[in-house]
């Protein structure tokens, strides 16, 4: 189960240099961080951790591409998200990358499956 500090993310995603500029119909995510414990007492594995990163499903949206979410006939309803949300995604969605360790991924706008208020407690089932 991962934990999501809201400002920690923000202020990642600020410091962060290098950030790509989603082109197209993509949309720029930010892993949130794993929490490195179980119950704040009995330290994970390293390997465990970063599966848990990888695998992970929530995503804090950061940037769209220009024409996310244009096509009317594709999104009646219009956008599914919006910077700043924190979104559920298909486990191992989207293209990853780390810039100064802080991963990242780059997905399309349709692999958005839901927006959540508060993230904290979900985890991949």
């Amino acid at each position: 189960m991962s934990s999501i500090n809201i400002e920690e993310t923000r202020d990642t995603a600020a410091k962060a240099t290098q950030l790509p500029e989603p082109k197209g119909y993509r949309v720029l995510c930010l892993v949130p961080n794993v929490e490195e414990k179980f119950n704040d007492t009995i330290i994970k594995p390293e390997a465990f951790v970063k599966a848990e990163e990888h695998s992970t499903v929530v995503l804090f949206v950061l940037k769209l591409g220009p024409d996310a979410y244009k096509d009317a006939t594709r999104f009646p309803s219009g956008a599914y998200c919006k910077e700043g949300d924190f979104v559920l995604t298909r486990a191992y969605a989207g293209t990853r990358l780390k810039i100064h360790g802080q991963e990242f991924r780059i997905l399309n706008d349709d692999t958005i499956e839901a927006v959540v208020q508060d993230p904290r407690g979900i985890s991949r089932a």
